[in-house]
């Protein structure tokens, strides 16, 4: 099959636009940059002593606080964040709360088929309690239950979209409709899901969590870098450069950062998510392309892009480009990639070329803790002390929440429904050490990008992945 040049490619605009819609931007977060005046917590300054010991204050671990006072309000809880809470992923991610806690109905049913109907419903029901709890607890995050609409770009996306099954939530839309909802003259169809994500403020999201664990008396360390895990006949012990924290329990949230633990330092890898924000459009901008829905967006590419509004009317557009680094480490040189913003800016331009005037404020990039399954793993270490989940994947906004709830049930011993599930306790296949990590990443982009490029048709790579269980089809 003669590979083709995507939609992106044949429309894309003059360099000359593209520079020029990027010339004011700066290399910043938006979303940390938007949530305003915070609060700060103090290092931690001594050894002492807690019930709960939490690593990481990102989402997963700042509901795991939440979660731990709402069950037991008598219990002392000690969080320690390395740097300030939600700087991370939790800070810079697109804010898409979703439903599912399988990266995608497809994804979910290929690995775990038995048990597919109650990790929708469990989804399903986590997603109605994140929106009482940000009723109930006062959270400001600028919450909007949206839905998504996905859109075809491609001839052969469109009947992807015709081919979904029975039982899939979405409906389908064709040219004239999909353009009713959001107007590009790239999108052929559109299928519209309207109960399965909400929009959010990200970083608000982190900064809120925080003030409510506050309020219920988490003792929550910011620049306290947990360095080495121990058991100890008096519990277990986290280490800082400042002091140590002796526990009962420990919940790991680390995701994408080294595990303290040594059997986890493959189960994930870090692949970078670049993104751009617009400035605030204007009224007849924002009119030239509808989207009065306020919809979370995407395409059905392999190298997909995500867009949203903002609460000012920006538009975020992310995506495509998931790039491994060389040795797989995290660092903040990877989030400078000239070529990777200046695609997405062309990509958006195609996309949207009645808003050639637009500039874009701000550019970004985050690191996704992507496992084999595409989604989180969970476990218990140290006698059943210790736990820890990762591997999230880039749709943990939602899916922390639920994972904070089965952390603390493995601790506590008692099996739940959420325990039982085979998600939660098989562990997925490691990625293998460098060299081979990166070799084979890469294959796996370029193989993707070569399927973008020839109307969706797998290589004999991809298809060899998919038969052993390790291919996703977003």
């Amino acid at each position: 099959m003669a590979a083709h040049r995507t939609a992106y490619e044949c429309h894309a605009p003059d360099p000359r636009v593209v520079e020029r819609a990027l010339a004011g931007s700066r290399q910043s977060v938006f979303w940390l940059d938007d949530a305003g005046a915070r609060t700060t917590y103090d290092e931690l300054a001594a050894s002492t002593r807690a019930d709960l010991t939490i690593v990481g204050g990102g989402y997963l671990g700042l509901w795991t606080a939440v979660h731990a006072k709402r069950r037991d309000p008598g219990r002392r809880v000690v969080l320690l964040e390395a740097r300030t809470i939600g700087w991370a992923a939790s800070g810079r991610n697109g804010g898409f709360c979703e439903a599912s806690l399988t990266h995608g109905e497809d994804n979910g049913r290929n690995r775990w088929p038995d048990e597919y109907d109650t990790l929708a419903r469990l989804g399903h029901d986590n997603l109605a309690g994140f929106e009482a709890d940000v009723r109930d607890l006062g959270i400001d995050c600028e919450w909007e239950r949206t839905g998504t609409l996905s859109v075809a770009v491609e001839e052969h996306e469109v009947e992807w979209l015709r081919d979904e099954p029975a039982h899939s939530n979405r409906h389908f839309l064709g040219r004239d409709a999909v353009r009713a909802e959001i107007d590009s003259p790239l999108f052929l169809a559109g299928a519209m899901e309207p109960d399965e994500t909400a929009l959010l403020h990200p970083a608000k999201l982190a900064l809120e969590l925080a003030r409510v664990a506050a309020d219920l008396r988490v003792e929550v360390h910011e620049h306290s870098a947990a360095t080495a895990l121990r058991r100890t006949s008096a519990g277990v012990e986290v280490h800082t450069d400042r002091g140590v924290v002796t526990s009962d329990h420990v919940v790991l949230a680390t995701n994408v950062f080294p595990s303290l633990l040594r059997r986890n330092r493959l189960m994930t890898v870090p692949v970078y998510d670049y993104v751009l924000m617009t400035e605030p459009l204007t009224a007849e901008q924002l009119a030239s392309i509808g989207w009065s829905g306020r919809q979370g967006l995407g395409d059905l590419a392999n190298q997909f892009h995500y867009s949203r509004l903002s609460a000012d009317d920006r538009i975020l557009w992310g995506g495509y480009d998931a790039i491994y680094p060389a040795g797989g480490r995290v660092a903040a040189r990877h989030e400078d990639r000239p070529d990777s913003h200046a695609r997405l800016a062309s990509h958006f331009l195609a996309t949207f070329p009645q808003l050639e005037d637009v500039r874009f404020s701000h550019r970004w990039a985050g690191a996704i803790d992507t496992s084999t399954q595409f989604t989180a793993f969970y476990g218990l270490t140290h006698d059943d002390r210790v736990a820890h989940a990762a591997g999230f994947t880039g749709l943990g906004v939602g899916a922390t929440r639920f994972a904070a709830e089965v952390l603390l049930d493995l601790l506590a011993g008692e099996p739940t429904e959420r325990t039982e599930l085979a998600m939660v306790r098989k562990r997925p296949l490691p990625f293998p050490p460098e060299p081979f990590a990166s070799v084979g990443i890469n294959l796996t982009r370029w193989s993707l990008d070569r399927a973008d490029h020839r109307r969706g048709r797998r290589n004999v790579f991809l298809r060899a992945l998919d038969a052993a269980g390790l291919g996703f089809d977003s």
